[in-house]
Order: structure tokens, then C-alpha cells, then sequence
């Protein structure tokens, strides 16, 4: 489990499945109103305030993106406070309690960042030898993003495979492709990691 903050009402938290896992739940679990996921909001939002000061009482948006055999990144956006009155402090106050507007979406494609492109050269060259085409490289805010579909792999052998090397090198980002091709740079349209391993 790692939380990172992404603004000052924004944090970023990204859950492998192992977590879900040792907490009982499955990664279908997620999309279900039982009381294991609403314990581990709950612990994610207790995590995220101590180690990042992030207070999360009041309106959040939470958006959960279920990513190919990596996990989960669940984003969650703290929203406007309205301002209380004194007829307010009269009412007898309510436990505290998360008003959330949840959004799921899942993809099968991977997406990994990474801060050097010789982590990419190394990753294309590790991952050449049983992908033979695809994949998609991208410029974004400093870090360069590959994505592949995983439409002609094997998902047990490997899907798992990919991402255990992808993992060494990078880290699993929800960056969606739309985000991407608008604000991002196109580096490698398609073929990027047969392209990438044999030039380099």
C-alpha cells in the first residue's frame, strides 16, 4: 500500500492486490457496498491522515481504477466544506461519517511510468523476448509512460510476467490513454517495444 498527496484536497492511493488480499477481500469486492471495503477506507483515510495530514471528513470524491494483475489506484478529492451556522452547533452533532461519490472504472491495459528512459530501454529489452509487438510510449510530466495491451498474451503466463518486470523498473500509474494523448507526448505509436530494444 502507498499514498501519495497530489494536491492539497487530492491524494493518490495505490493498493496490489496482495492488500486486498491479506484484508479478505477480492478485487470484485471493490465494487460492492459490504463492510470489509468500508473498513479499509477507513483505513486508508486513517493511514492517509497520519502520514500525510490529509483530513478527510466531509464530501469526497473517490475514484477507483482496477488495473491488470498491478491493483488498485483509488483517488480520492476532498470537496467544498459548507459553512456551518449556529443553528447547526444547536443540532445535536452526528458521528463523522464519509459522504462519497465513488467512480470505478477498469482496463485491461497496463501502464507503467518511469523517470529514465534507460529504464525503458531495459524493461523493452527484458520484455522483447516473449512480446513480440506492441506497446505505446508516451512523454508526461516528466516521466515517460509505456502501455501495452495485453490482447495477444497469455494472461497467467504472461501478463504476470510483464508485470512483475515492469514493477522493477517503474511504477503502475492510471494515467488514461485520452489523458495522455491530450496533454501528453507521443513517442512511439505502436510497436514501442521492439522499436525501443532493437534500436537502443
Amino acid at each position: 500500500m502507498k499514498i501519495e498527496r497530489l494536491g492539497q484536497d487530492k491524494i493518490k492511493i495505490f493498493l496490489t492486490f496482495d492488500d486486498l488480499m491479506e484484508r479478505g477481500i477480492h478485487k470484485d469486492d471493490m465494487w460492492k457496498e459490504i463492510p470489509k471495503v468500508h473498513e479499509l477506507f477507513s483505513e486508508l483515510m486513517d493511514q492517509a491522515y497520519t502520514e500525510l495530514g490529509f483530513d478527510a471528513t466531509g464530501p469526497l470524491a473517490v475514484e477507483v481504477f482496477a488495473l491488470p494483475a498491478q491493483g488498485m489506484v483509488v483517488i480520492v478529492t476532498k470537496g467544498k466544506i459548507q459553512p456551518r451556522t449556529f443553528i447547526d452547533d444547536l443540532e445535536e452533532e452526528e458521528p463523522e461519517v464519509y459522504e462519497m461519490e465513488v467512480t470505478l472504472e477498469e482496463t485491461d491495459l497496463i501502464s507503467y511510468a518511469f523517470k529514465d528512459f534507460e529504464d525503458v530501454v531495459s524493461v523493452c529489452k527484458l520484455l522483447s523476448g516473449f512480446i513480440s509487438g506492441g506497446g505505446r510510449l508516451y512523454s508526461y510530466r516528466g516521466h515517460y509512460i509505456l502501455q501495452i495491451e495485453p490482447v495477444h498474451l497469455d494472461w497467467d503466463r504472461d501478463v504476470q510476467r510483464a508485470v512483475a518486470i515492469l514493477s522493477e523498473f517503474g511504477e503502475a500509474t492510471s494515467v488514461t490513454e485520452a489523458v495522455l494523448d491530450e496533454y501528453g507526448k507521443l513517442i512511439i505509436a505502436d510497436g514501442a517495444i521492439g522499436e525501443i530494444s532493437f534500436r537502443f
